[in-house]
């Protein structure tokens, strides 16, 4: 898949705010601080598309983004969205905060109707979290199609990253039948680029094709 355009269309704090659901959509969310808008913008080939921060918890809406793609140099063009969603486990939010966010994450998993699927970032710096755990089994619970995203595998030993990332799946494997698919990523050395393209363009062309046949 090759990226022809991408730019932020509007930031929502209702899902009846978002935009006509009249596209594919892929949202990415994680906990705060997992390098969430450094991944968008390495997916999408801009620097600045999502604003990267230094402060966790940054993203406060659902955030919107129109992406314009195409499977090959001569093939037909996609339209899609792309969302940031609010990253998730930041402590120094309060209560009322918290709360606010559940209800509009909650609200917009549960009820978006052409969201395709939900990227779910994990640091593979990491040994598994409990709060990464808990959300990944949420989204199973609620029947929501997912995928794994380890992120900066760049900042650890190959061998360090390997072993986490393998120790999230087994923890998974403890109460699960079938693993949800997972990529592994960099996004200063855009690692895992063109595996999440190719994923993204194969679901796309999956429902053009589902489309004419209706």
């Amino acid at each position: 898949m090759q990226i022809k355009s991408a730019k932020y269309l509007i930031s929502s704090a209702l899902v009846s705010q978002c935009p006509k659901p009249d596209k594919p959509e892929y949202a990415f969310i994680g906990r705060s601080n997992v390098g969430k808008s450094s991944l968008i913008n390495m997916v999408t080939g801009q620097k600045s598309l999502a604003k990267t921060s230094a402060t966790p918890g940054k993203t406060q809406l659902i955030n919107h983004f129109e992406v314009e793609s195409s499977s090959g140099d001569k093939g037909p063009r996609s339209r899609w969205f792309l969302v940031d969603l609010p990253g998730y486990g930041y402590a120094k939010r309060s209560q009322t905060e918290r709360k606010k966010w559940e209800e509009m994450i909650n609200g917009y998993l549960r009820k978006r109707e052409n969201l395709v699927q939900v990227f779910v970032l994990i640091d593979s710096r990491h040994a598994p979290q409990k709060i990464d755990l808990e959300f990944v089994n949420q989204l199973d619970h609620w029947k929501v199609d997912f995928s794994l995203v380890f992120t900066k595998s760049d900042k650890e030993k190959p061998g360090v990253v390997a072993r986490n990332v393998q120790a999230f799946l087994d923890k998974l494997k403890e109460t699960w039948q079938f693993l949800p698919r997972h990529f592994v990523t960099s996004s200063e050395k855009k690692i895992g680029r063109d595996e999440i393209l190719r994923f993204i363009d194969d679901c796309n062309q999956e429902i053009l094709e589902n489309t004419r046949t209706v």
